[in-house]
């Protein structure tokens, strides 16, 4: 018995992607709803603008055809999530050094 491998011409449909991408959005959200350390939420978060951007790349393929507005979004998101991630890291480095952890529960910085 043989593997039959796709032939140059077979496309995987959008189905498939959207479906990935709805699975991957989902385990983010997931990660950021149930997570207690701050280093999973800014994973979780990273992990759903990932989903977005397969989105955005799988319906610029679709329909747009030539056109690369999709890829264009896609790399405005990268760069957003790319800040998004240092801010992230900074805040954690300076909440690590007040309070010795990452915990969630533990920050109430901004509770009366």
């Amino acid at each position: 018995m043989s593997l039959s491998l796709p032939f140059a011409g077979d496309t995987v449909p959008l189905q498939a992607y959207l479906v990935l991408a709805a699975v991957l959005f989902c385990v983010g959200v997931w990660g950021l709803i149930n997570s207690r350390n701050a280093v999973r939420v800014l994973m979780s978060i990273e992990l759903m603008l990932n989903a977005v951007n397969l989105n955005l790349m799988a319906f610029s393929n679709f329909l747009d055809g030539q056109l690369i507005r999709g890829q264009v979004f896609a790399i405005f998101v990268i760069t957003v999530a790319a800040a998004e991630a240092a801010v992230g890291l900074a805040i954690l480095l300076s909440l690590y050094r007040n309070r010795e952890t990452v915990d969630m529960e533990r920050f109430n910085l901004l509770r009366w």
